[in-house]
């Protein structure tokens, strides 16, 4: 488990409390808004409103007049219209609620995704010419267009009229299209600028139909135009918020045969709709089929008004998810076998891997689960024949863009953003720009932007903490981008029980205060990756859930972070300076000799736990966990002055070598033959003279 930086909030006291009292929030949900900065009464209650009043004119969208014209005039005129859309769950129910949309209307209207694996993102110009040969006459593109300058061109000369509906960054020349509706335009005024590509959508809907039909044209689309919004990590503020929040109410209650029958064959249907729910179980399930090179079929799911077909579909959607499980384990995998033998996390600062015919759907997921495991950025690349394309994912204060960029002289092509990016390269091509692209990562990036934030709305206690205060928090949701969930911290909890769960997949812990008892559940995190033991002192960070089982309501702390309470490190620092003293060869009092020294058992369970952790002979591991896992595991006294005792005898008898830095020991374990005879190590010896001077000093005193 990586350590990590707590940045804690301090709110004003008075500004909570007067906040709380001014508008009847609970002081938990006020505290949360002061450390957000809305801490008056009208900036909270301008985030938090929801009403439809809070969606824009339509028309305030650049060239919303234009689009509305020439579609109103393509349906007038029995034109063939083509929506052409993507393959993630944004440009999957773009897609869906403008055709279900124009066939509402009568309109001659089909759709196109392009292929993932074949064809890649965006227009492309086989597929507009398939399109015009089908009898296609309009197209509109959704989540898509934008910098199709080329492909837009080519569309007018065959004879395409063409409306462009995107929500991504715009570059200098706009496609020459009958109409480019895009908030992000450099001349849009539009008030809102983060619309997802199906809000954008949702808003040609609002302008195509009139404000008089604003909440049929709601109740109709807002439930997929909600998943887009979440699946595609939209700041959920302004209009967004409005979008997502009657969104998830409608899902909960959804008349879409496609989104009902994936709701249950994902075994939500019956779940009270979230944020949270559909990021982490719908909107896989419909990102699966674009990434197994199967979009169509997410989007007939969301078109069909057959139960029995969007079943069927439903069903097939969670196996291409299990596929794609299946996919992306294999490749982490292989990735984690070459990591244990060459990753060096005091050296290296990026992660470069290639495999031979590593599914392309799912190497930017693996890059991100490499990413978030190492903290660095990470870039895979799945080679066929002579060829690579690749998959990069960065953290925060690395721009990976612009370091591909750098080593651009290595690649055929390459293109993203500061945290994800894709390229393709060529096979022989590979050593030179992992050698460029990770010693540019070695200039540019510190330790210090390696180690992940955590950002902690307030310091609570455990009396803040009731059924109630969690439910009034709920008027701070939805949660997601811009609007993250809060997060609090307890210091000197003791843990009092640690249970694996799921395989050893994931921690149960009891954690204790006061006369306050706490289940908290550590996801992603097994045993062996736990920092703290059982009977530590430790500080919590954590968002709070009700956990409903079996007709009971109970508390649950949702660990964030979980470390050692300044108490516990006072105790490691004091054991560090003694272990410092005996080997600068300064005093000891007897006491301190004393715990020091390591009896026979005490080298046993060192070594036995060096044996057992260790992968390909090396072991990495904080001190202090290190320390405090023997201790635990074998019941003895070791520790963290002991420990680097026990280390030093190792090492004189060449059975392992070690360092210390940045709080952490790495470890590695040497080839030896025979039987290593500890009897004869000098530190020993030094610590057993020592012994016997003070026990001499004592008796003739």
């Amino acid at each position: 488990m990586k350590s990590k930086k707590w940045n804690i909030a301090r709110p004003n006291i008075g500004a909570i409390r007067s906040l709380a009292k001014t508008c009847g929030y609970a002081p938990l949900t006020a505290a949360v808004l002061c450390a957000r900065g809305l801490d008056t009464p009208e900036k909270a209650q301008t985030f938090l409103a929801h009403d439809l009043s809070g969606l824009h004119d339509p028309f305030l969208l650049p060239d919303m007049h234009a689009a509305v014209e020439a579609i109103d005039n393509a349906i007038a005129n029995g034109e063939h219209i083509a929506v052409f859309g993507d393959y993630d769950v944004d440009g999957i129910t773009s897609t869906c609620v403008l055709v279900r949309y124009l066939k509402s209307r009568g309109a001659a209207c089909r759709y196109y995704i392009p292929d993932r694996l074949s064809e890649g993102y965006g227009l492309n110009k086989p597929a507009l010419l398939k399109l015009r040969d089908s009898g296609v006459s309009m197209v509109i593109t959704v989540d898509s267009g934008i910098t199709a300058v080329e492909e837009i061109a080519y569309a007018n000369e065959i004879g395409l009229k063409v409306v462009v509906t995107d929500h991504h960054e715009c570059k200098d020349d706009l496609p020459d299209a009958a109409a480019v509706v895009n908030p992000k335009r450099t001349d849009s005024t539009y008030p809102f600028k983060d619309l997802a590509g199906v809000g954008v959508v949702f808003k040609l809907v609002c302008a195509l139909e009139g404000p008089e039909n604003l909440e049929q044209v709601v109740t109709t689309y807002l439930d997929l135009v909600a998943v887009g919004t979440i699946a595609d990590v939209m700041r959920l503020q302004g209009e967004n918020r409005v979008i997502v929040t009657y969104g998830l109410l409608l899902l909960q209650q959804t008349d879409n045969p496609g989104l009902r029958m994936l709701m249950r064959e994902a075994g939500v249907e019956t779940r009270r709709m979230t944020a949270s729910v559909v990021s982490f179980t719908l909107a896989p399930r419909i990102n699966a089929a674009g990434r197994m090179g199967c979009a169509d079929e997410a989007a007939q799911l969301f078109l069909t008004d057959s139960p029995s077909h969007a079943q069927e579909i439903a069903a097939l959607l969670c196996c291409q998810n299990k596929e794609r499980q299946n996919a992306e384990n294999e490749i982490l995998r292989q990735a984690y076998e070459v990591l244990q033998k060459e990753y060096d996390p005091q050296e290296d600062r990026m992660i470069v891997l290639w495999g031979e015919n590593w599914h392309h759907g799912v190497i930017g997921i693996v890059s991100s689960r490499i990413s978030d495991r190492y903290g660095c950025p990470t870039v895979l690349i799945s080679l066929d024949g002579d060829q690579g394309k690749g998959s990069g994912r960065s953290v925060n204060g690395f721009n990976l863009f612009e370091a591909l960029e750098d080593s651009s002289q290595y690649l055929e092509k390459f293109g993203g953003h500061a945290l994800a990016a894709g390229l393709t390269i060529s096979r022989d091509m590979l050593p030179a720009f992992k050698q460029s692209i990770c010693a540019y990562a070695k200039k540019n990036i510190t330790e210090e932007d390696l180690m992940p934030v955590i950002n902690i709305d307030c310091l609570i206690s455990p009396d803040d903490i009731s059924m109630e205060s969690i439910r009034e928090l709920g008027i701070l949701e939805p949660y997601g981008m811009g609007n993250r969930e809060p997060i609090f911290a307890i210091r000197e909890m003791t843990v009092e029980e640690i249970t694996p769960i799921s395989s050893d997949r994931h921690l149960k812990m009891s954690l204790v205060k006061g006369n306050r008892r706490f289940t908290a559940m550590l996801f992603g995190t097994g045993s062996g990756g736990c920092p703290v033991v059982q009977g530590d002192i430790v500080d919590a960070a954590f968002s709070l859930e009700i956990n409903h089982f079996r007709n009971q309501q109970t508390i649950q702390l949702m660990l964030k972070d979980i470390r050692l309470s300044d108490c516990e490190l006072e105790r490691d620092h004091y054991f560090l300076s003694v272990y410092s003293h005996f080997i600068n060869g300064e005093s000891l009092t007897d006491s301190q000799v004393n715990q020091l020294y390591p009896n026979r058992p005490d080298l046993v369970a060192v070594w036995r736990h060096i044996i057992s952790q260790a992968e390909d002979k090396k072991l990495t591991a904080p001190y202090n966990t290190l320390s405090r896992r023997i201790s635990y595991e074998s019941r003895q006294l070791i520790n963290i002055g002991k420990l680097f005792v026990c280390l030093d005898v190792f090492s004189e008898s060449r059975l392992l070598n070690y360092h210390f830095k940045n709080n952490l020991l790495y470890i590695r374990i040497l080839p030896f033959q025979g039987k290593a005879d500890i009897t004869k190590s000098v530190v020993l010896a030094t610590l057993r003279h020592r012994k016997r001077q003070s026990t001499a000093e004592q008796q003739s005193g």
